[in-house]
């Protein structure tokens, strides 16, 4: 079942870390195919607001050498007028106006018109001295747009320059045909003027629609592009970047099958060493400062493969307990305390503890598990203590506080262990059922003299003393560190300093020796 489990998750992990860098190209072509869109978008707006400007410079320069005529009648003008037209380009027709009322042009002579009726619609309400206004079509061309360009006087003569629309249409469609864009030139507030006049474009055609405006006139232009320019360029960057992310995709599927690999085979050596008990107990003693004797052990284990090679336990439980291994590994230590202990000598309430994982408080069968090991070990009538870390305490804690409770009332001693390492420390103190409490060695080690300034050392001390919880510091490695513990009232200390780890044999003739170090002074 659990290599079953495992082999699900690695291929998991292998598809996800296949699939993540095509995923990740996908995305990212996909924006770069939008933002490829809107550039050539905006290019294409910048170049035909640059030919609409230049036009309309064409048609300001006319009006200006029109305003020559403004005293002339129209015999006298009317051929200029007729060569103008010819000569420059753009010009649908030219004229000269009084109160709005043509009454000489290029096109028609001296037959008058009024404005309104050569373009068609009523004159802007508010139109200025200068005013541009594109058309759908003129009295003379009603099917073709233009642009008009006007300029009045305050003496009521005026000139205009009438644009044929159809050049702007031709380039809208140059620029814009090879990629089936839509575009929209608008004048002023007049009609616009379209590089297409398709009616079957479908609702939401566009994919990006871009509006601008001329900064020099009031020129606005709207261009559209259609879904396939998208995935064309869509494909264009795909197939840039594709073989990339191929590459990366090979790549990272080989890292994660190495990395499965290793964490499988580790997996897999604990497992196996389980089975060929590689794995041995240690005890390292634990000293009481009140009595001056040793109090009890801490059981630890260690793992010296069949090669010889040892495993350092932070590496191998990290390891367990990614591979739900933990629970047989601590059964494993439960069985090996139980069949070593079976020959030892030592007084009644002799301190043993064990540390739990979180992994195994959650199991329905802890209780079950600790009470076999109690039972196990009930010849000595032992202290048994539960080591738990403020980590097994996080996850559910309703649950595991029911179940600690339950121990503790059949004679099962609980422990915080590395005490300050953790979140919400003060918490636990209070919510959990509590007998010691650990202080992490990182603590201890901040003494460095007798009259040391170890305000956090020194608060949790009190805190634990106030909450009647006997302290157990970690990590004594001195003289000063001892004696320092030993008159903040601390009850037991663990280190190299008093003892290090060892095995049943040698503790049990540790045990025989007398101590020395823990006398007061």
């Amino acid at each position: 079942m659990h290599r079953s489990i495992k082999s699900s998750k690695s291929i998991l992990c292998l598809l996800f870390a296949g699939q993540l860098p095509l995923l990740l190209c996908l995305v990212f072509t996909f924006i770069e195919a939008r933002q490829i869109v809107k550039r050539q978008l905006e290019i294409t707006a910048t170049m035909l607001l640059t030919h609409a400007d230049h036009i309309s410079d064409q048609a300001w320069t006319m009006n200006d050498r029109l305003r020559q005529f403004s005293t002339r009648d129209c015999p006298e003008v009317k051929s200029t007028l007729q060569q103008f037209g010819t000569l420059y380009p753009y010009f649908r027709s030219i004229g000269l106006t009084q109160n709005d009322e043509i009454y000489c042009s290029s096109a028609y002579g001296e037959l008058p018109s009024t404005l309104e009726r050569m373009i068609r619609r009523p004159l802007p309400a508010l139109h200025k001295a200068w005013w541009t206004l594109s058309l759908a079509g003129t009295a003379g061309v009603l099917d073709r747009p233009a642009v008009l360009f006007m300029r009045e006087t305050p003496d009521a003569f005026g000139t205009y320059a009438l644009v044929d629309g159809q050049y702007l249409i031709d380039v809208m469609r140059a620029a814009g045909d090879s990629r089936n864009y839509r575009i929209a030139l608008q004048f002023g507030d007049g009609y616009r003027i379209v590089s297409d006049d398709r009616r079957d474009r479908p609702q939401g055609w566009a994919v990006h629609t871009l509006n601008a405006s001329s900064q020099r006139y009031p020129i606005g232009i709207s261009l559209s592009a259609p879904p396939e320019q998208l995935l064309k360029n869509w494909y264009q960057a795909l197939l840039t970047f594709l073989p990339m992310a191929v590459i990366f995709s090979l790549l990272a599927v080989t890292l994660t099958r190495s990395w499965l690999q290793r964490r499988h085979s580790f997996g897999d050596e604990i497992y196996q060493g389980l089975k060929r008990r590689e794995f041995s107990v240690v005890y390292q003693p634990v000293g009481n400062l009140n009595s001056g004797e040793p109090g009890g052990v801490e059981a630890l284990m260690r793992w010296q493969r069949k090669d010889g090679s040892w495993v350092r336990p932070d590496i191998f439980i990290a390891a367990a307990e990614a591979e739900g291994l933990i629970i047989p590994l601590t059964r494993y230590l439960l069985d090996s305390i139980v069949a070593e202990s079976a020959h030892w000598r030592v007084a009644p309430g002799f301190h043993l503890g064990v540390n739990v994982a979180a992994e195994h408080l959650q199991h329905p069968e802890f209780i079950a598990d600790i009470r076999r090991f109690a039972a196990g070990v009930a010849r000595m009538q032992p202290s048994i203590t539960l080591e738990l870390t403020e980590r097994s305490l996080i996850e559910d804690g309703t649950a595991v506080a029911l179940k600690l409770a339950q121990l503790r009332s059949e004679g099962i001693r609980i422990a915080i262990d590395d005490f300050g390492t953790g979140h919400s420390s003060m918490a636990y103190l209070h919510t959990f059922p509590l007998d010691y409490l650990k202080i992490d060695r990182g603590f201890v080690s901040a003494i460095d003299a007798a009259d040391a300034n170890t305000p956090i050392l020194d608060a949790i001390i009190r805190m634990a003393h106030g909450l009647q919880l006997q302290v157990v510091a970690e990590g004594v490695e001195d003289e000063t560190q001892l004696r320092y513990l030993q008159q903040h009232g601390v009850a037991f200390i663990q280190g190299y300093y008093y003892a290090r780890p060892m095995n049943s044999e040698a503790l049990m003739q540790w045990l025989q020796q007398p101590g020395e170090l823990l006398k007061p002074r």
